[in-house]
């Protein structure tokens, strides 16, 4: 990566909710439309994401990455849909070795695609899919610390035109969403939960944050931690001291909160 200089841009927690974000009309998909030109034109984008998982952390070389269609039962149309963005091989090599500089046992994979954790989001914010992109895998075995310090050894890039992003979901309990009612009223575990944590995020409590289990309803909320997980590594790529900038708020079928973050030390 060359040296000119580049605005520095803040890290984002996005939701990403169903896949139908790609196409429908919702609050968050017009929030998603205007986010990207809110934004200093990023020269790349690395994105976690709650649908890459590996035991080590992973990052995609793939010079052409395919569109993942990684979901079912949704209409024919969702999956004609390609994001046709470029890859970026040597940018992977370098997350990969800042990771490996931070202790991870990070590799490299030049053959996987972007999968909908990825593509969903990048479509609404840079529909002409002219940025390269990177997709960075978590583990749902490992904790919410392990993933903090993994976004901070990313948070130099920052300064070099990378947007990382982690792309996930604030609450995510599939089995308790009101399928058929999607401007259903919040669940109140549903509030008691992203209540909690988003004070925490908004305030720099870092530390209050990383002890999520101790928050009302943790488990309710996050009966498994893939689309938990995204959520600190962009704040740890925030930086040390980052507090969060709430974006974007909104909960869809009762249970599915979409909450979106800007996380910098300004």
């Amino acid at each position: 990566m060359d040296q000119q200089p580049f605005a520095l841009l803040p890290s984002l927690f996005l939701s990403h909710g169903s896949p139908m974000l790609a196409v429908e009309d919702s609050s968050t998909g017009r929030f998603l439309d205007q986010l990207g030109g809110r934004l200093p034109p990023p020269r790349a984008i690395v994105v976690a994401s709650a649908h890459f998982i590996h035991a080590r952390p992973t990052v995609t070389a793939t010079p052409t990455p395919d569109t993942i269609h990684d979901f079912g039962g949704f209409p024919e149309a969702l999956y004609r849909i390609q994001y046709p963005a470029a890859g970026a091989p040597a940018l992977a090599d370098l997350v990969a070795a800042r990771l490996r500089d931070a202790g991870f046992q990070a590799q490299v994979d030049d053959h996987h695609g972007l999968d909908h954790g990825v593509w969903v989001p990048l479509r609404r914010m840079y529909p002409d899919a002219d940025i390269p992109v990177v997709a960075l895998s978590v583990n749902p075995a490992q904790t919410a610390e392990w993933h903090y310090r993994m976004g901070l050894a990313l948070a130099p890039l920052r300064g070099q035109g990378v947007l990382v992003v982690g792309s996930g979901g604030f609450s995510h309990n599939l089995r308790a969403l009101d399928w058929q009612h999607a401007h259903a009223a919040p669940y109140d575990w549903v509030a008691d939960f992203t209540d909690a944590l988003r004070d925490r995020l908004l305030a720099g409590d870092v530390a209050g944050a990383l002890d999520w289990t101790a928050l009302p309803e943790a488990h309710r909320n996050h009966p498994t931690t893939e689309h938990l997980f995204p959520l600190y590594v962009a704040l740890g790529a925030g930086g040390i001291g980052a507090k969060g900038r709430l974006l974007h708020r909104d909960v869809e079928m009762g249970g599915l909160a979409l909450d979106a973050f800007a996380f910098d030390t300004t």
